[in-house]
């Protein structure tokens, strides 16, 4: 008897009689490991039939906490419980009145094997659920199934490299240009190698992208513009002879409801490498995330593709959740990876939905390995670009690991106006999909570029901290044609500059300079700007404009204490030099690193503090042990 791929994953259902009223109902409690008794992690709660977007994942402790709004019309709700390894289960609870709900659930674990992969999508046409085959290239077997990939047994995920943006020196480059990032892939992708014992590659550490994790708490914007400008000056806690600058962008916050439609189209990678359990079973339980927040308003098609592309399901409103879900559940894995053919499929159908008041977006979730079709990075290049001019943005899901192609699919990101994340569990899911819905699919600012002038009577060099392939050209910061950067709503967006100070003792960091013929020599006292240190210039687009504003901002020489969400950015800044063993580092150490997030963990009711805390204990660990 043949037997079908199982996702490892708990489906816990739970029917729970409502009150009439609109009381919000409270579902709480624990899950665990039912032979053990450990607490799970991650384990996704969802209510998809309650008439809520509510969503809920267990913490370090097992603990889940989901408030319902609504009920369904026949006054109960359905609470959706997954996790990765686990079996279905489903238990009817009779609540009666009560909307304080306390349930504890045991999972017991799945121990299936994967004997046979198949590639199977849902097609729903005129309310009717069809199976649509995608045969794949290889062992083709009855029933468009095809034998399991077989697992790798070496480590091609690929990685661009790095070199640490040097020091330059301000009276002869007085100008720095980057386009803004709010992937945050990078730190995800590290934590997923912390947590496995093992250390990053240093090319995988990009330090922007470890820093902008996190939320910072700087002012909203006012005003006609959708950024606003925070500055800091302090000390360099790696080397206390220099400077230290942070620059913190935060775009306009959107709630959920004022939200605009929704058309988008989940681009999913079903091909053979995405068997594992932490590859499409974990897509399946994140965007499953996501069509919990959807609203009625809003609409979804899905697109799959593996030897071939194929339509899964058409647009679907957002009401119509069970339908979307359904398409989800029964999607499986094998073939090889016709990346090209799925991703043209994608924008066509995100086309023909296309809505002109609304945020129309393909979201691609693969391990980035494309090997069918249209499959140079030049070629993908060129194919995103075209389509992005059509209004439909492109955002990057990564999944998985052995394989993964972080470079290729940080630059379809950058390419396609849209963000890059890793998801390494379903916790990040939720951070993705539920805590930043809004910047993850609305965007408010687009092309954003900075461009800051360093005073050289102050400042005899500086270093832009991470962002090495962000870099632009200084004319391209006022030409409109240049693509750069975007911003979602909500996004915060941060920028470390390190400054050696005139007059700052000599050090092996500051760059020989060759004496010029025709320079105009040393800055005249009139020109001087007194106690300025940097002028910070801003331009951004609206999300539908093609001429760019500009905003500028003066930093004084005015160094303060590193306190809050300063400090707290200069550890990570500091960690991700340790990481990358950079020659910049100078005297970093993890008891630094360490000391500072303890002492600056401000509002950290969601846990990314602390749970970036152990992370850097465990780095220390396992660099300490390996240079022994």
């Amino acid at each position: 008897m043949r037997t079908r791929s199982l996702v490892a994953a708990a489906l816990l259902t739970v029917s729970i009689a409502a009150t009439p009223a609109a009381t919000p109902i409270i579902v709480h409690g624990r899950v665990t490991d039912a032979a053990s008794g450990n607490p799970l992690t991650g384990a996704s709660v969802t209510a998809p039939n309650s008439g809520s977007s509510a969503a809920a994942s267990t913490n370090a402790a097992g603990v889940y906490s989901l408030t319902l709004n609504s009920a369904s019309s026949d006054d109960s709700v359905t609470l959706t419980v997954r996790r990765i390894g686990y079996k279905p289960k489903t238990i009817r609870i009779g609540v009666g009145a009560r909307t304080d709900i306390i349930a504890d659930f045991a999972l017991d674990k799945d121990q299936s094997q994967l004997s046979e992969v198949v590639v199977t999508g849902a097609s729903v046409l005129q309310g009717k659920v069809s199976g649509i085959h995608l045969r794949a290239s290889g062992s083709v077997m009855a029933h468009g199934s095809v034998r399991p990939a077989q697992r790798q047994r070496w480590n091609t995920e690929g990685y661009a490299v790095i070199d640490d943006n040097p020091f330059k020196v301000a009276s002869q480059t007085p100008l720095s240009t980057f386009s803004v990032d709010v992937d945050r892939a990078s730190y995800s992708n590290v934590r997923r190698y912390l947590r496995d014992g093992q250390r990053p590659p240093k090319d995988a550490v990009r330090i922007e992208e470890l820093i902008n994790y996190f939320p910072y708490a700087y002012p909203e914007p006012t005003g006609a513009n959708p950024v606003s400008i925070s500055t800091n000056v302090g000390t360099a806690p790696w080397n206390r002879a220099h400077r230290l600058v942070m620059i913190g962008l935060k775009a306009k916050s959107i709630p959920t409801a004022s939200l605009p439609p929704n058309n988008l189209v989940f681009l999913l990678d079903v091909s053979g490498s995405m068997s594992s359990p932490d590859k499409l079973p974990l897509v399946k339980s994140a965007f499953e995330l996501l069509v919990n927040q959807l609203r009625p308003q809003d609409k979804v098609a899905i697109v799959v593709y593996a030897g071939n592309a194929g339509l899964v399901l058409p647009s679907t409103a957002g009401s119509n959740k069970s339908a979307i879900l359904e398409a989800i559940t029964r999607l499986e894995a094998g073939g090889s990876t016709a990346g090209g053919a799925g991703l043209q499929l994608a924008y066509k159908v995100a086309r023909e939905s296309f809505n002109r008041e609304g945020n129309n977006r393909v979201i691609l979730a693969t391990d980035g390995d494309f090997n069918v079709g249209v499959s140079s990075d030049a070629e993908m290049v060129r194919l995103i670009e075209r389509e992005r001019e059509s209004g439909v943005f492109l955002s990057v899901l990564g999944f998985g690991t052995g394989n993964l192609k972080d470079s290729k699919m940080e630059q379809m990101a950058d390419r396609g106006n849209g963000h890059f994340a890793y998801i390494d569990n379903l916790l990040e899911a939720k951070k993705v999909f539920v805590s930043e819905f809004g910047a993850t699919l609305r965007t408010v600012a687009k092309d954003v570029k900075l461009q800051i002038e360093f005073n050289p009577t102050r400042v005899a060099a500086y270093r832009l901290i991470g962002y090495e392939n962000r870099l632009l050209n200084d004319a391209d910061f006022a030409d409109d044609t240049k693509d750069a950067g975007d911003m979602g709503a909500g996004h915060t967006v941060t920028a470390l500059y390190e400054i050696i100070p005139v007059g700052a003792p000599r050090d092996s960091m500051m760059p020989a300079t060759t004496p010029l013929r025709y320079s105009a020599g040393a800055v005249p006292a009139s020109r001087s700007r007194g106690n300025e240190l940097l002028h910070v210039n801003l331009r951004y687009k609206e999300p539908e404009g093609s001429k760019s504003r500009l905003m500028s901002q003066v930093v004084m020489d005015n160094p303060r204490s590193a306190t809050g969400d300063f400090a707290f950015a200069s550890a990570i800044a500091e960690f991700g030099m340790l990481l990358r063993e950079s020659k910049y580092r100078g005297g970093a150490s993890f008891e630094s690193v360490v000391a500072a997030v303890r002492n600056n963990t401000g509002d950290d009711s969601g846990g990314l503090r602390s749970e970036f805390l152990q992370l850097v204990e465990r780095a220390n660990g396992l660099m300490s042990v390996a240079q022994k």
